[in-house]
């Protein structure tokens, strides 16, 4: 948990811009309180370390090289009288990461070589061994490649790639930052973006008209229900995925994923018939693939 400062004393805090308003610094975490019994230094701290010790084996300099990641602890739920939708935490990008493993688990076999990669990250610019900036992609094409007496440059042409990432979904409640005839819709299924970035198209990967009309004949020949949309409208702001990783690469990628209401918020909301679609979309592309 983490605290907030109330309003009633907050006069300060309301006359910053939002921007400035929430400190880094300030957003430290609540892990206990009680002290333990017959400690005279930090006994808060000992009682913590010691749970943790009891618990899962930790000490405090396991703390050097843990990596603890703080979430909300809400567990999903339903949202509306119908129960058609679903909030929760981290919709982005475990929504599409899920389906898109449990698809490939799912399809038939293809004829083509199928892969799922599951990368850390992206909301820092994929970053590190373990984003889709490292080479490890190139590096294992490279080693099929070579196994198989073939061209790894050979291989990465004629490869196809979904960045399955989610959209934003327009919300009525900020209307003026949505392109409505390009915006992704709730309930109205899966949803491709061609391009994403910024002032139009800076830092961003565009798919070719070529793979557009492929990934249009894979998901229409299997019945999926999507939709085409932007980002938002061109200068209010922007964003991109790991696309333009993979393009750079020479392999062909689009964007392809849930939308998502309130994204980046504590919880997020994706409608389930939107969900379903996306694990639909990613069958019927491993399968053609």
């Amino acid at each position: 948990y983490i605290t907030d400062l109330l309003p009633h004393l907050a006069a300060a805090e309301n006359a910053k811009p939002v921007g400035t308003a929430f400190s880094a610094e300030k957003l430290n975490i609540l892990v206990g309180s009680r002290p333990l019994p017959e400690e005279d230094k930090d006994a808060v701290k000992a009682n913590v370390l010691a749970y943790l010790r009891e618990k899962y084996g930790m000490t405090e300099a396991d703390f050097q090289s843990a990596e603890l990641c703080i979430v909300p602890a809400g567990r999903a739920r339903d949202v509306g009288f119908d129960r058609s939708m679903i909030c929760g935490y981290g919709h982005d990008d475990r929504c599409c990461a899920y389906p898109s493993l449990t698809a490939m688990l799912d399809a038939d076999e293809s004829v083509h070589t199928t892969m799922c990669i599951l990368a850390d990250k992206e909301e820092i610019g994929s970053e590190g061994v373990s984003g889709m900036q490292c080479s490890l992609i190139v590096d294992l094409l490279a080693e099929f490649a070579h196994a198989l007496g073939g061209n790894a440059a050979a291989v990465r042409a004629a490869s196809k790639c979904l960045s399955s990432d989610v959209a934003a979904t327009y919300d009525p409640n900020f209307d003026d930052v949505y392109e409505k005839r390009n915006a992704a819709l709730i309930n109205c299924g899966v949803a491709m973006c061609k391009f994403t970035g910024a002032r139009g198209k800076s830092g961003t990967s565009d798919a070719s008209a070529e793979l557009v009309g492929w990934v249009r004949r894979c998901l229409n020949g299997a019945g999926v229900v999507w939709q085409t949309c932007e980002l938002g409208k061109i200068d209010v702001g922007g964003g991109g995925t790991i696309a333009k990783f993979m393009a750079n690469h020479n392999i062909d990628t689009i964007d392809l994923g849930v939308p998502v209401l309130s994204m980046h918020a504590p919880y997020e909301v994706i409608a389930k018939t939107d969900l379903y679609e996306a694990y639909r979309a990613f069958v019927a592309f491993y399968h053609f693939a």
